[in-house]
This record gives structure tokens, sequence and C-alpha cells, in this order.
């Protein structure tokens, strides 16, 4: 199957380092003499626009939605017990980085869970709440895709299932 029919012009996708887009269009560019196909994505809440080569989908790892299975297993996920490592914060934000950047929910959902504080337990840094607000507004956008609902409704959902753990 060619990645052209994988995916079409409205459709929510996922692209990794960036999250939860919507394909506007395909457009053809000549870039420095070779005629490229690309997906036109737009990023509604970043403001922002991507233009990725129909060539490189799978290379860059964009993907479809999850399945809401998938979406089932990232909120399981946040009502386990907190990993959280015993090495240096910079590695930890290294590694959490990484999980947020691949673009799996599960992954995103660790995450989360690991950063989250209850009421009552000390208060994270700037660095760790940067994080943390950065994965649950990357899992609550695919969340509200998957199942669409609006952002707000599907942050409380997140919400309520680490409260939950």
């Amino acid at each position: 199957m060619s990645k052209k029919a994988e995916f079409s012009p409205r459709d929510y996708v996922v692209y990794p380092t960036h999250g939860v887009g919507r394909i506007v269009r395909i457009e053809k560019q000549e870039i420095s003499g070779t005629k490229l196909e690309l997906f036109v994505i737009e990023f509604d809440k970043d403001k922002m626009t991507l233009r990725v080569p129909i060539a490189k989908v799978q290379s860059v790892g964009m993907r479809r939605l999850s399945s809401p299975q998938k979406m089932k297993s990232a909120l399981a996920t946040l009502k386990g017990r907190a990993r959280v490592k015993r090495a240096m914060w910079s590695r930890r934000a290294q590694e959490y980085e990484a999980k947020i950047n691949s673009g799996d929910p599960v992954s995103i959902a660790e995450v989360v869970r690991d950063l989250h504080r209850n009421a009552g337990q000390p208060d994270q840094s700037y660095s760790e709440r940067q994080i943390y607000e950065a994965a649950l507004d990357r899992l609550a956008r695919e969340l509200a895709a998957v199942e669409e609902i609006d952002e707000a409704q599907a942050a409380q959902r997140l919400e309520k299932a680490l409260r939950a753990a």
C-alpha cells in the first residue's frame, strides 16, 4: 500500500516530536531540483505547519491516531505505581524527553505517572513541572482526538485516572 493511500487530507496523525496534527493537503514542490510530494500538517495548538515528504513518513515515525484499546492501556498505565529511578535528574529528564518524543501514548503515560504529584507530596522542580505538563498535554491531545472530545475534557479524564492510582 502506498504511503499516500495510508493518509489523506483531514486525517489526524501523530508526528512523534510534535504530537497530534491534521493533514490539510498534499502538495507537490520542487526543492533543490527534486520534485517532492508533501503532506502539509497543521498543529493548531502550536500554530505550526509542517511539511513531511511522503517518502519520509515511515522514517520520521508519523502514524495514525492510536486505537481506543491503545489509549485504554495508556490510561491503565496512569493508574500504575510510579517508577522513579535513582539516577541523576539530568539523566532521568533526558529519558522522559525521549519517551515524550517517541510519540507512543503508553510511554508518555509513564512520564505523566512518574512525575505526577498528589496533594501532600513535595513540590516539583521547575524542569520536572515543564516535562510533566508537556507529557500531560501531549497525551490529552491524542486522547481528545481519539475520543472526539475537547482537550479540557481529555485532561480531566487523565487527572481522574491519576487520582485513582
